[in-house]
């Protein structure tokens, strides 16, 4: 049976719809930078799906190939993700979608290396006739995190966040969102398929401990 990182690893992909701390390790992920409203039709943003996909599918599929990756084992490609800030903004402003920028990007399997992925990316151009030079090879170390399952559509975020952060600091964190540091989306739904009001939608920010003045300027 194939591996699935969602089922292996649910306290990463499938918290409970009431936030949690959780710390998460460096990952390495197939990536894709840029910005703009990503609902725009024919966007950067879904664009770069287009991109990711089409690498996560030419390494899922290696096996069936002559280019044999060393220790390869079948698994579910894994969910797609994004990191999301705005200039200027700790947080997001959904009204202001044109101002997103975001990395979109799909976590690679561990046996993956640079040199691997830049084989697929190569592979990928090659059988698709389509530039794959926005893909990169992206290390992200998380760290630790307040998490929470949203269910609806991604406008109404702000009332699940306002939940992550009060829970956050409760426990004696607050909120850390930096140039490094970012508003982070696990998209579990399919949205062409699922209707809105059912989207399943992880969503993670970075936290640290709370300081003197965090409680002051509370």
């Amino acid at each position: 049976m194939a591996f699935d990182y969602k089922k292996e690893y649910k306290e990463f992909y499938l918290p409970k719809n009431k936030p949690q701390l959780v710390t998460v390790p460096s990952m390495n992920f197939i990536a894709v930078r840029g910005k703009g409203n990503p609902n725009q039709e024919d966007g950067a943003y879904k664009q770069s799906i287009g991109l990711l996909y089409g690498v996560a599918f030419t390494i899922k599929m290696s096996k069936l190939g002559n280019h044999q990756i060393k220790g390869y084992f079948d698994y579910v490609v894994p969910p797609l993700e994004g990191l999301w800030w705005q200039e200027g903004i700790e947080g997001i402003d959904y009204s202001r979608k044109e101002d997103f920028e975001w990395i979109s990007m799909i976590r690679l399997p561990e046996f993956v290396t640079k040199d691997e992925f830049c084989w697929a990316a190569e592979e990928a151009a090659k059988k698709k006739k389509t530039d794959f030079s926005k893909v990169e090879f992206f290390t992200y170390d998380e760290g630790l995190c307040v998490q929470c399952m949203h269910i609806g559509s991604y406008d109404d975020e702000p009332a699940t966040i306002e939940q992550m952060n009060t829970f956050a600091y409760e426990q004696g964190y607050v909120l850390d969102i930096n140039c490094s540091r970012y508003h982070h989306e696990i998209y579990l739904s399919d949205v062409r398929k699922c209707k809105t009001e059912n989207l399943k939608t992880v969503i993670r920010h970075p936290v640290k401990i709370k300081s003197i003045r965090d409680s002051y300027d509370k």
